[in-house]
């Protein structure tokens, strides 16, 4: 889940440097009929060096490269894991599971997501009670990681969309606690400041390690990390 602007296909295919950016930076051939958040964020895409790699590499979206760099220190996606991916939409991190070798994966997100086998892909609303259960019976048994890559849609009121942030991941929290493996992990995205230290604390007492990590992927004027919890206690 996200609350960026639709994305629009692009005029022409990125040209100029190498596949992982561009020399110069891209202009928007005309503004007609785009707001002006609307017209930053395109702006930003075309000039994005890990969006241009993206979309060379035919990954969907440029946060697979968050989770490349989440799996190079964690080790999360081996052959034979079970994994969970929440608001997995548009499906970068599942590709990128599939490409290192998981072929047991699930994964939920309000919006439409095209295939992307061998993964099972669920098109609901993940805080339904009717949600959990199903993904653990697609996926035939407890998860090795639960990754979350959910952000809830934001309404410009602090207070409000602070709630919102911290419920997602409370959410997703509790449901890693409730169905990972032993040795399991969890990972969400966050943002500095956006998680309660009840989350925190929570995490800190069924997991070995709780850390917070900002993949190079992550812009830099962002506030977005990803809390990180790995070595599950179990229940």
């Amino acid at each position: 889940m996200s609350d960026e602007p639709p994305r629009k296909r692009m005029v022409k295919r990125p040209t100029g440097g190498t596949e992982e950016g561009r020399a110069t930076p891209e202009r928007l051939k005309t503004a007609r009929d785009r707001t002006p958040s609307s017209q930053a964020w395109l702006s930003r895409q075309i000039n994005d060096p890990f969006a241009a790699k993206a979309r060379a590499h035919g990954y969907r979206s440029r946060a697979a490269y968050k989770l490349t760099e989440l799996d190079d220190k964690l080790k999360l996606l081996k052959p034979g894991a079970r994994i969970i991916d929440l608001g997995l939409a548009p499906g970068g991190w599942t590709q990128v599971a599939v490409e290192r070798g998981v072929t047991n994966i699930v994964g939920v997100d309000l919006l439409p997501v095209d295939p992307i086998s061998p993964a099972h892909i669920l098109e609901m609303d993940f805080t339904d009670p009717a949600c959990g259960p199903m993904l653990i019976d697609l996926l035939g048994g407890p998860p090795d990681a639960v990754l979350s890559d959910m952000a809830p849609n934001t309404v410009g009121h602090k207070q409000t969309d602070h709630l919102r942030i911290v419920g997602l991941i409370e959410a997703a929290a509790d449901f890693a606690i409730s169905v990972l493996k032993p040795g399991g992990a969890f990972v969400s995205k966050a943002f500095q400041g956006g998680e309660s230290w009840e989350v925190v604390n929570l995490l800190k007492r069924h997991f070995a390690d709780v850390k917070h990590i900002k993949p190079k992927a992550s812009r830099a004027g962002s506030s977005e990390v990803y809390l990180v919890a790995t070595g599950f206690k179990g229940r």
